[in-house]
Parts: structure tokens; C-alpha cells; sequence
């Protein structure tokens, strides 16, 4: 039978139980300093793997508010069966307690890399998500308990004041590891290594508390083996983090193909180019948090339809919102007439990278040397918001907005009535305004778009555009693309297209089927969405 290292050797009479006294190498003032400590780290540790799981799984799984949700209300119950499991645990609260920081520093560490290897090869990535809120949860709820035992031991005191001293320590180390995991582990470290890093600060925290305060607690073969246990944890995080760059360009090459040419995070989301550095057709791949931006044979398609629609008139000065990639301007420049382009955007990183990019640049037809391009970086709802000064203070003739597709908590602000009257005020008497949104598929997002449109004061006109959908480099049809688009102006708009520029695909009866394609999806009666009634998360179950 093998020995659990919970357990005392035979005969041995039964410590750590809390009418005991602990025999420390410190004096009780300092040996109840460091159980507060290892309060203090366990707390921030756990609290950064919930934050790791919340981070990961929106960006994977999109949609943060139910994430956050599962998450929360999962580990929030299951601490609570932690809690109770803990009490059959207090005659051997430091062995314990060593060998729950152990298993959480293993679980919580591996947490996100595991949930990231489900996504990228299938292996379920919400049942992962429950079952490691689940797991993580169970260990911080027995964390309290026996440490609570192990303070006492130290020194006894009324149960209120003890309460009061570990909850302090829980709350502020809360807070550090709320405030490391946005500005400090995820810009530094990334969140596969922040969290292996975590998990080594939980099991060294866990470990030398018991290891070396309570020691005497413990007997030597239970003390051998928590040893071997946290041993065992940090060397398997050190091999996991030192092997975590060649982890991610598998997941890529499992994700993108074999062909990832860069691939960097930004403040702001993952941007990966796949494809050489010259854009032959169908070879070139943009990808933006996972998701195929510009790539295949008919990727221009689906710009030609956002972008000339719209630019049927007067046109002189253009707003694009989003399109980092400078793929609506390289569009709207080809239109004569066009004195001014003004493009916002949040992401620094990929518009640096369309202006430099030999393929992308190309791509884009070299529209950032363009002197009649100005960009603005910043968040588009904000920049609508703020009084405009100098060349953006006049009106504009077309507001084009590209921004990531509707469905999720977090585009739900740039596809909510809010926004559209905030782009509204920014259009000149008879300007047009175009809206990507979303796909035809999902009807239920796509009304709710337009509703938010037409609250804005505008009326509108809907269409859809379909291409084919493949993986780029290989010219294989995957599945057909079908983007639906919203034009609106004060007065009905008219749909069509100027008879230049003659680059391009689209034609008119290509708007005329994709106007009747759509009208037959009308699903009548949504209320538009707003900042305080978000409604793409419940309208984003796709049909057919």
C-alpha cells in the first residue's frame, strides 16, 4: 500500500490538530507574518489564473461577459465545496495545505496552455474551461481553511480577529494579482508564460511555507515527498515555459497552415500573416485574433461591396472607421475626386505593418504613402465623441465602418445605436454611411444591426455579397463567404455603383440579387442594441 503523504507514519500520534501549539524556527510574530505572505501570493495567484481563463477563453470563444460569467459562478461554487472539503483536512493542515498549493500551482500553471491546445486541436474548449474553473476553484476554497488552522496553531486568538487578518491578506493580495495580470504578466510574459510563471510563484510560496515553517509537522517521509511533489511541478513548468514558443508556432501551423509568416500580439489583438512576401493571389493570408481578415481569390470582394456602394456621390471626404490593413482606402483612393481619407484606428501595430509589409503593403496598393491618407489611432466610439479640430473638424460625404464583425460583448459598442448617431452627426447633408454587418447567415445579428441604423435617423438599404472561402496558399474551396452590408443616409439611399473605377468584381446585378437575397432573412421587430441593453450575444445563434 502506498503511504499518502497526508498521512502520519504508524502509530504516530496525530499533530498539527488546532488545539496544538506548532513548534517554528521563527518567533509566533513572524511566523504569522509569513502565513499572511503566503495568504497574500496565494491569493494573487488565484486570482491571476481566473483572470487567465476570463482573457483566454473570450478571446478564443469570443463573447467576455458569459466567459467571465461561466468562470466566475462556476469557481465561486466550487470553492464552496473546497471549503467543506478542507475540514476533513485540518488534522494535517501543513501537509495539506503543501500538498493543495502543489496541485493548484500544477492545475492553475498548465491552465491556459491546456484550454489553447483545446481550441487549436479540438479537444472542447468549454468543457475544458468548466472543468478547470471547477478544479481551480476546489483548491482555493480548501486554501482558507487550513491556513486558518495553521494561524492558529501559531498563536491562538478569538476567531473573529483571525478571520479579519487572513481576509486582509486575501484582498490585497487580490488586488496585485487583478493589477500584474493586465499590466504587467500579459504585455511581458504573454498569457501561456504568465501563467506557467504563476504557478511556480504558487507551488515555491506553498512549498516554503510548509517545507521550512512547519516542518516540524511533518514527518520526513511526508516532508520527502511534498518536496519531490513541488519539485516535480516546477520542473514541469520550466519545461513547459522554456518549450512554450515552439508550442505557439505549432498551434499556428496547425491553425494557419505551414506558411506563418509573422504572427505578433498587440495591445489590441493577434495579427498573423501567412503566405510569401509577394501577394500572389490566393497565396496571401491576414489573419485577425484567429480569424481570416484578407486572403483567397475573392478577398477583395468583400471591400469592393463595403467601400463603392457608397461612394456613389459626392465623395471628396471619406471617414473609414477601422481597416487598419488600408484595404477600404486602397478602394476608396481609386475613386477620382478624392481629396481626404482619415482613417481611425486602435491598432498601431497593424497599421505599421500594412505601410511596411512587402505583401501587404502590396495588397493595399501602397494606399499609406498616399498624401491624402491620414491616420488617427485611437479608439473609433471615443474619436466620434471628442470635438474635432483642424482637418477633421468638417463633415464627411462617407463614413465607411470596418470593424470587427458584430455578435460579442466586445464590438457590441461599435454596433450600437450610440455609435451610429454618433457617425450620423459626423456625415454632411446627403453623406452615406456603410456598415459591415456581419454575415448573412446570422440574421438575428444582422437585423439588430440595422435597427441600431435606423434609430440612428438613418434609412437604409441591405445587401449581401458572397464569395468563396479558402485557405489561402493552397486554392482549396473550403466553404462559400457571405457578408452582409448595410448603406444609409438621411433619405433613402439608392444602391448601385459609379460608373468608376473600372477595377473591380461587383457589379451591379451582383447588388441587385444580394438586395433581394437578404430582404427575404428579415426578421422584423428587433429593438436596435445599445451601451445599456447589449443584444448581439442573444442574437448571435446562427441559422442554416
Amino acid at each position: 500500500m502506498i503511504e499518502s503523504p497526508l498521512s502520519a507514519p504508524p502509530g504516530a500520534p496525530p499533530s498539527g490538530g488546532p488545539e496544538d501549539t506548532a513548534v517554528l524556527p521563527v518567533s509566533p510574530r513572524a511566523g504569522r507574518l509569513l502565513v499572511l505572505v503566503a495568504v497574500f501570493i496565494s491569493a494573487a495567484c488565484g486570482l491571476v489564473y481566473e483572470l487567465e481563463l476570463v482573457a483566454l477563453a473570450s478571446y478564443l470563444i469570443g463573447d467576455s461577459v458569459t466567459q467571465a460569467s461561466v468562470v466566475l459562478s462556476v469557481m465561486v461554487f466550487a470553492m464552496g465545496i473546497g471549503s467543506l472539503l478542507a475540514k476533513h483536512l485540518r488534522c494535517r493542515a501543513a501537509a495539506a495545505f503543501g500538498a493543495v498549493e502543489a496541485a493548484l500551482a500544477l492545475v492553475g500553471g498548465c491552465s491556459a496552455l491546456a484550454l489553447y491546445a483545446g481550441f487549436v486541436w479540438g479537444a472542447g474548449t468549454r468543457v475544458l474551461l468548466v472543468a478547470f474553473s471547477l478544479a481551480i476553484g476546489v483548491l482555493i476554497g480548501a486554501e482558507v481553511p487550513l491556513l486558518m488552522t495553521l494561524i492558529q496553531r501559531i498563536r491562538r486568538q478569538d476567531a473573529g480577529g483571525a478571520v479579519a487578518d487572513l481576509f486582509a491578506a486575501d484582498y490585497v493580495g487580490a488586488l496585485v494579482g487583478g493589477l500584474a495580470f493586465p499590466f504587467l504578466l500579459l504585455p511581458l510574459l504573454g498569457q501561456l508564460t504568465g501563467a506557467l510563471l504563476t504557478g511556480a510563484v504558487n507551488a515555491i510560496a506553498g512549498g516554503a511555507l510548509v517545507l521550512w515553517l512547519f516542518r516540524h509537522d511533518l514527518s520526513a517521509r511526508t516532508r520527502r515527498r511534498l518536496l519531490a511533489a513541488n519539485l516535480a511541478v516546477l520542473v514541469l513548468l520550466a519545461t513547459l515555459a522554456a518549450g512554450v514558443g515552439d508550442f505557439e508556432r505549432a498551434a499556428r501551423r496547425t491553425m494557419y497552415g505551414a506558411d506563418v509568416r509573422v504572427a505578433l500580439r498587440t495591445d489590441v489583438r493577434e495579427i498573423v500573416l501567412t503566405g510569401g512576401e509577394e501577394s500572389t493571389p490566393g497565396s496571401f493570408g491576414l489573419y485577425l485574433d484567429g480569424r481570416l481578415r484578407a486572403g483567397g481569390r475573392d478577398a477583395h470582394r468583400y471591400h469592393e461591396a463595403l467601400v463603392h456602394p457608397a461612394m456613389r456621390g459626392p465623395h471628396a471626404r471619406v471617414l473609414i472607421l477601422g481597416g487598419g490593413d488600408g484595404l477600404a482606402a486602397r478602394e476608396v483612393l481609386r475613386h477620382p475626386g478624392v481629396d481626404r481619407v482619415d482613417v481611425v484606428v486602435r491598432d498601431a501595430e497593424l497599421v505599421d505593418l500594412a505601410r511596411t509589409d512587402p505583401a501587404l503593403s502590396a495588397l493595399n496598393a501602397h494606399a499609406y504613402d498616399n498624401p491624402r491618407l491620414h491616420v488617427v489611432h485611437g479608439d473609433a466610439f471615443q474619436w466620434l465623441r471628442e470635438p474635432r479640430t483642424g482637418g477633421a473638424s468638417r463633415p464627411y460625404d462617407v463614413v465607411i465602418a470596418d470593424l470587427p464583425e458584430p455578435g460579442g460583448t466586445e464590438s457590441a459598442k461599435l454596433y450600437s445605436q450610440e455609435f451610429f448617431g454618433l457617425a450620423t452627426r459626423a456625415l454632411a447633408p446627403g453623406g452615406r454611411l456603410a456598415v459591415h454587418a456581419g454575415a448573412a447567415g446570422r440574421p438575428r445579428v444582422f437585423w439588430t444591426v440595422e435597427a441600431g441604423v435606423r434609430a440612428a435617423g438613418l434609412r437604409t438599404a441591405p445587401y449581401r455579397v458572397g464569395g468563396r472561402r479558402e485557405q489561402p496558399g493552397t486554392g482549396r474551396e473550403r466553404a462559400p463567404r457571405d457578408w452582409a452590408f448595410l448603406l444609409a443616409s438621411r433619405t433613402p439611399p439608392r444602391l448601385g455603383l459609379d460608373a468608376r473605377p473600372a477595377r473591380r468584381s461587383l457589379t451591379p446585378k451582383m447588388l441587385r440579387d444580394g438586395a433581394r437575397a437578404i430582404e427575404r432573412t428579415r426578421v422584423p421587430g428587433l429593438p436596435p442594441s445599445t451601451l445599456v441593453h447589449p443584444r448581439y450575444a442573444e442574437a448571435a445563434t446562427p441559422v442554416g
